[in-house]
């Protein structure tokens, strides 16, 4: 048992898209930054610091970019840049690389420095003080557990530490001991039931499609139609006359793939959360096609129109097998044809539980992660449910306004304030006494 309740513990939400992290009982994250960090091979660099480029950064922006100590990490024989201002600013070689991999940490040397990043250069906290709360996704093993474990206890010091699973995270945060949790990460869709505070493992259903699949279909949409999306390093804005800019290229050759596709998601991210909605009924080519279009200004200044697309890609959730008419998403057809549809996953899920909970589970359907706050989707689903759920069933789907507000970093940050809730830590006691492997008992 631990008893520190004087210190608040630590909240950390790592996420496929973004990392979140505060402190408990606060009502939003103190740092949001991106998952994903930029890697440098030391083989590929011969010069102390490879920042040759003078770009749109300005020079004061530089000076905070040369020897920023945001998160310079060497791992090994690479280099790795934590946080959305070092991966904002392009470096030769730079790879832009994920730890995880299906929800599911693959690569624990990535996920180390963004624990370091959060704690030593957002919070400026000394870990060794702060009791941690760690959210998990639903599917994560033993093996992983331990892992976290391990690294929480012999590298960070942490007086206490424990997991808790992203769904009932959320249905904390709703202040719900039961509800389904459809959480649309930027990864994949995950559909979780929760009754009385656990996760029901075996009802719950995953898909592939993910925020950052529809930020695909949205870009690839686009560039059949010859828009091309230049990433902001890419060219510099010059002021030829008051209030009129001319755009002039800058060819970089040493920039990766990776990086590229990265600064170009960011930018189709942005389109996709401006334009898109989920359309009311399910997506038909011939009556989209003259839907009147919205403009969006591009970083370089071109504004480009966009109609039809702004349905459609939304309508991928509900409607996987619309991958196949987007051009470039060829590769994912296949997949597209067992992956179900949201309200699908949504029926299944229900169907595998108790039939005790079915009814409250229909009348608690929790809308959580960054996909859950697109225009319209709340409404769609909820029509689509009615449709296909059993008559007697009430369905009801909640969703937030705000991000933050029902999310899984809100359910942290509540349930690691509560005072009951102190004597469920695992202390490092604990783990110097039974080992990492007792995590599964203190963290069911």
């Amino acid at each position: 048992m631990y008893g520190g309740d004087e210190v608040s513990a630590i909240v950390i939400d790592l996420g496929s898209h973004t990392c979140k992290a505060g402190y408990a009982g606060e009502d939003a994250p103190k740092a949001v930054f991106p998952s994903v960090v930029g890697a440098i091979d030391q083989m590929d660099i011969d010069e102390p610091d490879n920042n040759t480029e003078k770009n749109s950064a300005s020079s004061a922006d530089s000076k905070n970019n040369t020897r920023n100590p945001d998160s310079d990490k060497i791992k090994g024989k690479r280099k790795l840049y934590v946080g959305s201002q070092s991966l904002g600013y392009r470096r030769d070689h730079m790879e832009v690389l994920s730890p995880l991999k299906d929800g599911i940490v693959a690569d624990w040397d990535i996920v180390d420095s963004i624990w370091d990043h959060a704690f030593r250069e957002c919070l400026l906290i000394d870990p060794k003080e702060h009791p941690m709360l760690l959210a998990e996704p639903s599917s994560n093993t033993q093996q992983q557990r331990e892992r976290t474990a391990e690294l929480m206890f012999e590298k960070y010091k942490v007086p206490a530490l424990f997991l808790a699973k992203n769904a009932v995270l959320t249905s904390f945060a709703s202040g719900r001991a039961t509800a389904l949790v459809v959480d649309g990460g930027g990864g994949s869709t995950t559909v979780a039931p929760v009754h009385d505070g656990y996760v029901l493992q075996k009802a719950v259903a995953t898909s592939p499609i993910g925020g950052e699949f529809l930020t695909d279909c949205l870009m690839k949409s686009l560039e059949s139609k010859g828009i091309v999306i230049k990433p902001r390093y890419s060219f510099k804005r010059k002021e030829i006359r008051p209030g009129e800019f001319q755009t002039v290229d800058v060819d970089f050759p040493n920039t990766t793939e990776s990086y590229k596709l990265y600064c170009q998601r960011v930018i189709a991210s942005d389109i996709k959360e401006c334009v898109c909605r989920a359309p009311d009924t399910p997506y038909d080519e011939s009556a989209y096609s003259n839907i009147p279009m919205t403009s969006y200004e591009l970083p370089d200044g071109q504004t480009i129109e966009i109609g039809a697309d702004r349905f459609k890609t939304p309508d991928v959730l509900f409607n996987p097998s619309l991958v196949q008419t987007i051009p470039g998403m060829e590769s994912f057809a296949e997949m597209s044809s067992s992956v179900r549809g949201l309200p699908q996953m949504v029926i299944e899920s229900i169907n595998r539980c108790d039939v005790d909970i079915r009814r409250e589970l229909f009348s608690g359907i929790l809308l959580a992660g960054g996909t859950a706050s697109m225009q319209q989707l709340k409404e769609r689903l909820e029509k689509d449910l009615l449709e296909e759920s059993p008559q007697a069933a009430r369905v009801k789907v909640l969703a937030s306004g705000n991000a933050t507000e029902r999310s899984v970093w809100i359910g942290g940050s509540i349930l690691a304030s509560l005072g009951s809730f102190q004597q469920m830590w695992f202390s490092k006691s604990e783990y110097e006494e039974h080992g990492a492997s007792y995590i599964q008992r203190k963290c069911p």
